[in-house]
């Protein structure tokens, strides 16, 4: 019967460090109204975009991927639709904790616009 008790302790112990090694928090960055100045020129609005840039950490510490940058998130956003700009833009970021890897993300939406001439 010890034994059974000792492989339960051991089992328990496990699922409780791998719950708490797994995790998410998210923090909201901003709003704006506009991602460049509109200065009251004439604009088409082409849709609801978004986009998100992430660095992955191994162990917490050491960089293995991207480079988490808002200005990247907004760039990226922006060209799927082939915009000038985006208005009501959001910005949050987020991590998420796995047991080897965290990942610290910057996501941005909003609508795409482009000037007219």
């Amino acid at each position: 019967m010890g034994s059974f008790r000792r492989t339960c302790a051991a089992l328990t112990c496990s699922l409780v460090v791998i719950g708490l090694a797994a995790g998410c928090a998210h923090f909201p960055g901003g709003v704006s109204d506009s991602t460049t100045p509109i200065n009251g020129r004439k604009y088409t609005r082409l849709g609801r975009v978004s986009s998100t840039d992430s660095l992955i950490l191994l162990l917490g510490v050491l960089p293995i991927s991207g480079s988490n940058s808002t200005r990247q998130a907004i760039d990226d956003a922006t060209r799927k639709r082939g915009a000038d700009a985006l208005i009501d833009v959001t910005v949050e970021a987020y991590w998420q904790w796995w047991i080897l890897f965290t990942r610290l993300a910057t996501r941005v939406e909003g609508e795409a616009i482009r000037f007219q001439e």
